[in-house]
């Protein structure tokens, strides 16, 4: 594969059509997030549960896990029919997904047994910071979350990841493109331990690739639909774009950014608890049966904050593209892969500004290949 990509508007037309369809289901999706700790709230159930369990279990720690056993549980099976269509169907309509009933549900399946443990976890130390702290609570639940999303970043590559997708170095056929890859890295003094495909295609017809952990965990990993879709140079483009993000420290800057948006919405969240508590009749802000008040209280604040966090990410995006651009000096082979994830991906090229700004943590496609066509253009011939 040699010629440089060209826009699909056929593709782009299906894009556009896809990318309504998921705008759609987030709104249901949203809605659902809002109604569910409603009901809880509403009928008394989050208050009747509490009690149900105190009266047979005295430790806080068990009362805890076992109301978020049943809180959680049931929100789940009444979102599964949404994460089905959005997660299944969706992406089998519009010919992206090559997985199987089968598969989706075990993927589902693995995501629950990791994510419940983590998520328990989570929430155990900050009603444990509620016990013991008061009104500081916030202050120690997110420098939590940031000493626990440093852990998960370092230890995802290895532990977790390979849950889900099987991670092989790069074999003698790919041995020349593993060379040149590595060569980008050590030019950008970036260690890692190596260069991995993955089974993408098991799941999706989509392509990608990442820069993933920390330190010692850090390795190069390709989807092998970009392997086998993607010239050298492509994908060239592509790890110079993850590079920048290295160079740039976003993995510190976006952790920071985060836990600053998170914990202003827990503070905000700690005065609003107090209402809740006087309004719904709550033994205090660390009563578990308030839990679904402060969830609708963190998801309202996220849905406001939310496109403030995505500017930020587009930013440092927008820069590790130019990082890209200026590292490889190959603008038109930069375009040609973004202009190919376009067609591969179903990626919205133009979408509008009011979508980039509530949903886009990337800049728009059709942005970041006019830089690289710019740059090209500026460049000596």
């Amino acid at each position: 594969m040699d010629s440089y990509a060209v826009l699909d508007e056929a593709r782009q037309e299906k894009a556009k059509e896809y990318a309504v369809a998921k705008r759609v289901l987030w709104i249901f999706d949203t809605l659902l997030g809002f109604l569910y700790p409603a009901l809880w709230l509403w009928f008394g159930w989050s208050l009747s549960l509490r009690e149900m369990l105190a009266a047979r279990i005295s430790s806080p720690w068990v009362l805890v896990g076992a109301f978020l056993l049943v809180y959680g549980a049931a929100g789940e099976v009444l979102g599964l029919p949404l994460s089905w269509y959005g997660g299944f169907v969706l992406p089998h309509r519009y010919d992206l997904s090559t997985q199987t009933p089968k598969g989706w549900f075990v993927d589902k399946l693995k995501g629950w047994l990791v994510g419940a443990p983590l998520g328990l976890l989570v929430i155990e130390l900050m009603y444990l910071a509620l016990r013991l702290t008061g009104d500081a609570w916030w202050i120690w639940t997110a420098g939590g979350m940031l000493v626990f999303s440093v852990l998960l970043v370092n230890l995802a590559p290895i532990l977790i990841m390979p849950l889900f997708n099987k991670f092989i170095p790069l074999g003698e056929e790919h041995e020349e493109l593993a060379r040149r890859l590595l060569a980008l890295a050590e030019k950008t003094h970036t260690r890692v331990r190596g260069v991995y495909k993955f089974d993408m295609s098991r799941r999706s017809k989509a392509a990608n690739a990442a820069l993933t952990g920390l330190g010692n965990t850090r390795r190069i990993v390709l989807g092998d639909t970009l392997i086998e879709e993607f010239t050298p140079d492509e994908i060239e483009t592509v790890l110079a774009h993850e590079l920048g993000h290295h160079v740039h420290k976003d993995v510190a800057v976006l952790l920071l950014a985060n836990t600053l948006v998170v914990g202003v919405g827990l503070y905000l969240a700690s005065l609003a608890m107090k209402w809740a508590v006087a309004a719904f009749g709550f033994l205090g802000v660390d009563d578990i049966a308030a839990f679904p008040a402060l969830l609708l209280i963190m998801q309202a604040y996220f849905l406001v904050s939310g496109p403030i966090l995505n500017a930020v990410t587009r930013w440092r995006e927008h820069l590790a593209d130019a990082f890209a651009l200026d590292i490889t000096g190959k603008p038109e082979a930069f375009a040609s892969a973004l202009t190919r994830l376009a067609n591969q991906n179903l990626g919205e090229v133009n979408p509008p500004r009011w979508v980039v700004w509530l949903f886009y943590d990337h800049p728009p496609l059709g942005e970041r290949i006019a830089l690289a066509e710019r740059e090209e253009a500026s460049s000596p011939s």
